[in-house]
């Protein structure tokens, strides 16, 4: 956020503040309104409700075919 709009937000301590991950926004008590910036991942692991383990762990089976097919393909035993 700007350094205005961070002002304006720490001079209201007391007022509701709406924040919409979603659109990357937040709405003032006053009405204004401005962008954040959070990385993709981070998003899509807030709006989802999980961690980086969560992440993981829902993409299980993608990352278990693609360590089998990596596996065949390794050879340990070259330089």
């Amino acid at each position: 956020m700007s350094p205005e709009i961070h002002k304006k937000l720490f001079s209201m301590p007391d007022s509701s503040v709406h924040v919409d991950l979603a659109s990357q926004t937040i709405t003032l008590a006053d009405g204004t309104k401005a962008e954040f910036h959070v990385d993709g991942f981070s998003k899509q692991c807030l709006l989802e409700g999980v961690d980086e383990l969560g992440f993981i762990l829902k993409n299980n089976d993608a990352i278990a075919a693609y360590e089998a097919k990596r596996f065949s393909t390794l050879n340990t035993l070259e330089g």
